[in-house]
């Protein structure tokens, strides 16, 4: 492949070097920022042999060319266009010129959440592997692998130790990673964050008893009764406490001498935004974190079928429009406050539908280039990343994407009133089943059923009648 000529062609579909106003890569793809993505010729890039696929999504173009090849056509295509190497930082800033205040909120969530996302997703797998053994009705009626094999017991205690570090101190990892997004100092976030988890704090666990049983402990700070609760599992008391911190600090740090800002704006930004915290920010999002987690236990439990339809069928429609990432913040806060989620498992079935169609087309079509994309882009959607397949195959045909949506909004449907429930956040795709809470693994199974059968044969069928692939 002459990849100079494959930049040149490139340069050309996307409307030329005037286009562009910044340019990077990522493992597989050109992250571009267009002056103008109409100028973007759709079939004459689709036709470049380079390309396996291509969308627009959070302001940013990107052009799938693949592991070991992206970096080449990037280095041609630079040379070029004379712009000279870029960052992901630089694409985002001239990318987020472009959106709208709801696209710059859910970018911000997305900048905060995916960063801490592997080790998230990591105790979800630990957590999947302690459910495995200390889980029962798995292997054994009424019994867990440990209660048969107790010399086990100690491996399952450790396991879930480690798993469950990252949850027990949620609110150390949003801190470092909010209160970088905000522009202030990540070591302080983590420290603002594990103040929250203070063991000398009632854990938030046991608030519910404490307030019925009235002996909720208290500061008294010049008369003001302050509630000494930590806020375990919480996620929007330390979001808007690092934003506080982060903004005072840039505050100070621009009036504060350099000699004395080590001695001022640390233990004041630090000593303002706790006491705000504890006094403010904390329990009045406390009160509105439980009253999303309540509504939709609430909405799940009184129409888990109709629930289940619409949250199951609309996913793919979200991670379409970048909205699927301000229910990362839902499904953590969900964990975090009820022990699991159940928004989760229909997350996981939903990618495995994608990459369903995506397998289909690659079984139904002739053409070299479109099966190659197909297979590629399916494994990646099955385990758990789906935008190649919904992308480069599925909604460049439509009616993939959409026999996907309703596959999944009906194994959503069935899981739903199955009350199929997850420990964690895991790989959302086939490696899935292993957060999912024990004695829910069954139900679950006829969901994959579900999105693995119906999208691939469905679709399949579809595309040979249609004769257009």
């Amino acid at each position: 492949m002459d990849l100079n000529n494959q930049a040149k062609q490139i340069l050309e579909a996307i409307g030329g070097k005037e286009n562009i106003n910044a340019a990077t890569h990522c493992v597989t793809r050109l992250r571009l920022a267009l002056n103008d993505e109409s100028k973007v010729d759709q079939e004459k890039l689709n036709n470049i042999e380079a390309v396996k696929g291509s969308f627009s999504t959070n302001g940013q173009f990107q052009i799938v060319i693949g592991q070991g090849t992206v970096d080449k056509v990037y280095q041609e295509l630079i040379s070029l266009t004379g712009i000279g190497e870029q960052t992901k930082e630089d694409v985002k800033a001239a990318s987020s010129e472009k959106m709208n205040p709801l696209q710059k909120a859910i970018k911000v969530l997305a900048d905060i959440f995916i960063p801490i996302l592997p080790a998230i997703v990591t105790a979800g797998l630990l957590m999947g592997l302690n459910n495995i053994l200390a889980g029962p009705d798995i292997f054994y009626e009424g019994q867990s692998l440990v209660d048969v094999y107790p010399q086990w017991a100690g491996l399952a205690e450790m396991i879930n130790l480690i798993a469950n570090t990252a949850f027990v101190f949620l609110p150390g990892l949003i801190g470092w990673s909010a209160v970088k997004k905000f522009g202030g100092s990540p070591l302080f976030g983590i420290v603002l964050g594990l103040i929250l988890v203070h063991p000398d704090l009632m854990n938030a666990w046991d608030y519910g008893n404490a307030l019925k049983e009235g002996n909720i402990p208290t500061w008294n700070l010049f008369g003001m009764e302050i509630e000494k609760i930590g806020y375990q599992g919480q996620v929007l008391p330390v979001l808007l406490a690092s934003w506080v911190l982060a903004k005072s600090e840039v505050w100070l740090r621009k009036r504060i001498p350099d000699s004395l800002q080590l001695l001022i704006v640390a233990p004041t930004t630090l000593l303002v935004t706790g006491f705000l915290t504890f006094l403010l920010i904390g329990p009045a999002m406390f009160f509105v974190g439980n009253l999303l987690t309540d509504g939709l236990v609430s909405i799940f439990d009184q129409f888990a079928a109709l629930g289940g339809l619409i949250y199951g069928g609309l996913y793919g429609l979200l991670v379409v429009t970048g909205m699927h990432h301000t229910f990362l913040a839902v499904d953590i806060q969900l964990v975090g406050s009820t022990g699991t989620t159940f928004l989760w498992p229909m997350l996981a079935l939903s990618n495995i539908a994608q990459g369903s169609a995506a397998f289909a087309m690659f079984l139904a079509t002739k053409d070299e280039k479109l099966k190659g994309l197909a297979s590629t882009s399916g494994i990646s959607a099955y385990l758990g990343i789906t935008e190649p397949a919904l992308f480069g195959v599925n909604l460049r045909f439509k009616y993939p994407f959409v026999i996907a949506l309703i596959s999944s909004g009906i194994a959503g449907m069935y899981i739903t009133v199955a009350r199929v429930t997850a420990t964690s956040i895991g790989v959302g795709g086939i490696p899935g089943f292993l957060s999912i809470s024990a004695g829910k693994w069954g139900p679950f199974f006829v969901g994959m059923a579900i999105v693995i059968i119906l999208p691939m044969v469905i679709t399949y069928l579809w595309a040979k009648r249609r004769g257009d692939c």
